[in-house]
């Protein structure tokens, strides 16, 4: 026997509705997954959409002033978003790796530089909700709760060849027992200029071990300059982040070795959500220059504007490219949440190591297909929105092409074109995909 739903409207779905002046509001869509149609989702939406609307009010502005959301992402870490994975009974929300994510593509597009900047914040989340149980675990669990965040500080500046750490950490055993010192400089850090902790990748001079160093970032011997200069992306507030004995406790020096295996996954499905959201963010702005557009041409084909089916069907066309986005956020999101809870299923014995190491490659081949067909989605659907308006379209006081300057920045990221090959050599070949890789000098001149 077949039921019947009623579909919900827009408001009453709790789907945000980013109102422009002139037309109706235009419906922000979230990830069409089942687990985020339900109430759970909708309930923690709910709890963030209005926060999205006033971000999505100047992000505009905040972009062509250059101007950090400082203010912005404060206001999210006190609502408790980068306590989104935090488990209910730790204090957090328990939300899944899917509802994370398309929490993320909705705050993408209200602005897609926000979910960058806390890309290594939702990252660290994950690696110490993975951790073995504990007062170290926990520490960290309530520091997130508390509304604490953590930036990103990996990539080494200048001629280090591919695979080198130069950034160092150092025992100080005269500043105290289990003290050492944090020496080096990074490039790409997003996030850390906002952040109270920063997940420093380095080597420690006494072992020889790659570690994690979780800096606290308020301390003298942390310097940060916003000098990233791409034309996209303009506030993650990346750029370098230079440290001259920056003091870190032993409890704060993870072992690389025990990050979770589903990292660089994670990090490229963040990257996923961004140019997904910018898709939404061009659909919902350019929807609103047309329905109010009073101009046309006498060659057009209708009118009015508004109502011309060429011009129709450019913007569904985008709409359409956001849905596909959205779907693949959704698909590879769902891939991160069975390496997740394989890690769980070891660890109490469920499943053996080629089960979870078959799962983790499950994700990076989904993160790695998902960047080869989104980015070029992407850059294209947000070129083909222009031609739904005239030359006023590249009015720089309208901003509109931040969309494509943001998605294609997002999408130059981990270069597609390496993954493309690193798939067709697992399909061709049975070659499993690289779950960390590094970036550096050439070896060669």
């Amino acid at each position: 026997m077949s039921q019947q739903t009623v579909k919900p409207t827009a408001a009453a779905a709790g789907q945000p509705t980013f109102a422009e002046p002139g037309r109706p509001a235009a419906v922000i869509h979230p990830v069409a997954r089942l687990e985020t149609t339900l109430p759970q989702y909708q309930q923690l939406a709910a709890r963030f959409r209005p926060l999205f609307a006033g971000i999505a009010a100047e992000s505009s502005a905040r972009e062509k002033d250059h101007q950090l959301p400082v203010a912005q992402i404060r206001e999210l870490a006190a609502a408790g978003f980068g306590a989104l994975r935090v488990a209910v009974e730790d204090g957090g929300f328990g939300a899944s790796l899917p509802q994370l994510f398309a929490l993320l593509t909705e705050l993408a597009a209200a602005d897609s530089n926000i979910p960058q900047a806390l890309r290594a914040h939702f990252a660290f989340v994950e690696d110490r909700i993975l951790a073995e149980p504990g007062e170290a675990r926990d520490r960290w669990l309530r520091r997130f709760v508390r509304g604490e965040l953590v930036g990103n500080a990996w990539t080494e500046v200048g001629a280090v060849e591919v695979g080198q750490v130069q950034t160092t950490v150092d025992p100080a055993p005269e500043l105290g027992p289990g003290l050492f010192r944090v020496n080096g400089t990074k490039y790409y850090s997003t996030g850390s200029i906002f952040a109270d902790w920063i997940d420093v990748y380095s080597e420690r001079t006494d072992t020889g071990r790659r570690v994690i160093a979780a800096v606290d970032a308020h301390q003298a011997g942390v310097r940060h300059h916003d000098d990233w200069d791409g034309f996209g992306q303009q506030t993650t507030g990346s750029g370098t982040s230079i440290f001259v004995d920056a003091v870190v406790r032993q409890e704060s020096l993870i072992d690389f070795e025990t990050r979770f295996k589903y990292q660089t996954a994670f990090y490229q499905t963040v990257l996923l959500a961004v140019q997904a959201g910018s898709i939404r963010a061009a659909e919902r702005e350019f929807a609103a220059e047309v329905h109010r557009r009073t101009r046309t041409f006498s060659h057009a084909a209708a009118p009015v504007w508004r109502e011309d089916p060429q011009i129709l069907q450019i913007v569904g066309e985008v709409s359409a490219a956001g849905f596909a986005g959205e779907s693949i956020v959704e698909r590879v999101a769902a891939s991160l949440q069975e390496a997740h809870d394989a890690a769980a299923d070891l660890r109490a014995g469920r499943i053996d190591t080629d089960r979870e190491e078959e799962l983790n490659d499950g994700a990076e081949l989904a993160s790695a297909q998902g960047q080869v067909a989104l980015t070029p989605l992407s850059v294209d659907a947000l070129s083909h929105a222009f031609d739904a308006l005239a030359a006023s379209a590249t009015s720089t006081v309208k901003n509109l092409d931040r969309h494509w300057r943001n998605a294609r920045t997002a999408g130059n990221h981990n270069p597609a074109v390496f993954k493309a090959r690193l798939i067709g050599d697992l399909t061709v070949n049975g070659t499993a995909l690289p779950r960390v890789w590094a970036i550096g000098k050439s070896k060669k001149p």
